[in-house]
């Protein structure tokens, strides 16, 4: 049975469940070898877990994006990489389409030479940045992020990008800013699927500003080594890790800063089952399914067992005193 701590309002795992039982095996394995003097297997050992995650990020499909591995705590999961074949193949995007395999057979038709963000709203130095401008801001680092899907199947990402305070700092938020708002491109011409009803366009996100500023939320050019395919979010996108994954706007052409929370789409459209939060959490379901969970996408032969969920994605360390003192249960 799970046992559970409260800690200023809400439920947390113990850490022993935070992290997975294979990756908390591996690290204790480790320590003992290195206790019995047998420093250099042990480091044997983690050059061969990196040099897996390293395999799985030069499919050799696009353009080359270099990235130094990134310091930031907590950036890198030692969970195995989604192969790229799976990661590029079943995505939502629902300007290409409802179905998993949709973006990938429609997103040829997305231009993203040239293109440009616009930061506007509450910050001292609005203005427009050319891709070549934001590729530019910031050194890119790798960060291999676990990604989870509302809709309870999950991917393990290699993301190539800076955190996206980089940007926020610049432009210097004024002290009525309380709010980021993410709009993504809306062109019939390019996205042939924006005339469906599914949701109101543009597609927008959100974030509490103090989220945009932790150090985890990324402004992503690249996955695997190389730029965005375009079913993925080209050129530009937001991955918060320890967020649903529909919370990452994909495709970005303007950054708004706001003292008010934003209208996002999938709240909108059904704000009974999206909450602007959207955190990951399984003692919080969906109201048509658990959330306690997921499938591990290319984990799915005829014996794969669910994966236990597990509390912001993995990510309590980091990013759980944002949220100090709320009820997750009524902010979900």
């Amino acid at each position: 049975m799970s046992r559970l701590h409260r800690d200023r309002g809400f439920t947390h795992p113990i850490p022993s469940e935070i992290t997975p039982r294979t990756v908390y095996e591996e690290r204790r394995r480790v320590l003992q070898t290195l206790a019995l003097g047998g420093a250099g297997a042990a480091l044997a050992a983690w050059a061969g877990r990196d040099a897996l995650a390293q395999a799985a990020t030069r499919p050799g499909k696009l353009a080359a994006l270099a990235a130094a591995p990134s310091a930031v705590p907590g950036a890198s999961t030692l969970d195995k990489p989604t192969s790229y074949q799976d990661a590029s193949t079943y995505n939502n995007f629902y300007e290409f389409g409802t179905d998993k395999a949709d973006p990938a057979r429609n997103a040829h038709t997305l231009k993203t030479d040239p293109w440009a963000v616009e930061v506007e709203g509450l910050v001292k130095k609005p203005g427009k940045y050319a891709l070549e401008d934001l590729l530019r801001l910031s050194a890119q680092e790798e960060r291999i992020y676990r990604l989870r899907c509302v809709e309870g199947w999950s991917m393990v990402i290699p993301w190539v990008g800076y955190s996206l305070s980089e940007l926020v700092r610049r432009v210097e938020p004024l002290g009525s800013a309380k709010y980021v708002e993410f709009v993504t491109l809306a062109d019939k011409a390019r996205m042939p699927f924006l005339g469906s009803r599914v949701l109101d366009w543009p597609y927008v996100e959100g974030l509490r500003l103090d989220e945009a500023m932790h150090p985890l939320t990324l402004l992503a050019f690249g996955m695997y080594g190389e730029v965005l395919p375009n079913q993925n979010g080209a050129p530009v996108r937001l991955v918060v890790p320890w967020k649903y994954g529909f919370k990452s706007a994909k495709s970005i052409v303007k950054i708004r800063f706001t003292e008010k929370e934003p209208a996002t789409a999938w709240n909108k459209a059904a704000p009974q089952e999206y909450g602007f939060y959207s955190n990951v959490n399984p003692l919080v379901d969906h109201p048509r399914w658990s959330q306690a969970t997921e499938r591990r996408i290319g984990e799915d032969g005829l014996f794969a067992k669910k994966r236990k969920t597990l509390m912001f994605n993995g990510y309590e360390a980091q990013v759980g005193q944002l949220y100090s003192g709320m009820d997750l249960r009524k902010f979900f």
